[in-house]
């Protein structure tokens, strides 16, 4: 699957993927349709790629107008690879990358606030359950107005008991599924 940035500055650029079978790349379709849903919502926006893999996300966020963007993976191949795309799209004035273990990043105290947590786990690990239950139990990484998505398999999905997140849409697009969360009004 080729990897390329579908809108915005860096628009048609090639993305170099992930050597071996560790990451699960978006697809283009998944992509523009998660696009399509946020909007110009994106613009000067800032975003969290939780297990950031190729960097598709994020990058595609900072070439649609994003101010900031974190990248988070726990393994040296994912980051050399985000590292490399950043520098190909001029992107990493804008960009952080850390190697680290991202489920305890989300639970220490927050560094900074963010409109957008993207996150993107390897498959079938029940990671993304312990990632939005402790974005859940530590909301003060995100802002009042700010969107959790999530990128798993349709099989993975369950309801997870929140306090501070409710799950407000998910949409389906063949063995890929977006689910969305925001903060509970007060």
């Amino acid at each position: 699957m080729t990897l390329r940035v579908i809108s915005g500055t860096a628009k048609g650029r090639k993305l170099k993927s992930v050597p071996g079978d560790t990451t699960r790349p978006i697809t283009d379709m998944v992509k523009e349709a998660l696009f399509n849903i946020i909007g110009t919502d994106v613009v000067d926006s800032s975003w969290w790629d939780v297990f950031a893999g190729t960097g598709a996300v994020g990058i595609e966020a900072l070439s649609r107008g994003a101010s900031f963007v974190r990248f988070t993976d726990l393994n040296r191949a994912p980051i050399e690879t985000i590292k490399f795309n950043l520098e190909h799209c001029c992107f990493t004035e804008q960009a952080e990358v850390r190697r680290a273990d991202s489920l305890a990043m989300l639970a220490q105290p927050a560094d900074r606030k963010f409109q957008n947590v993207y996150i993107a786990p390897p498959q079938y690990k029940e990671i993304w359950e312990r990632a939005v239950l402790a974005l859940d139990e530590n909301p003060t990484w995100l802002t009042e107005d700010a969107w959790v998505m999530v990128q798993i398999h349709p099989r993975e999905y369950k309801d997870l008991e929140l306090h501070s997140l409710v799950k407000f849409d998910e949409r389906k697009y063949s063995n890929t599924l977006l689910v969305f969360y925001e903060l509970k009004e007060k």
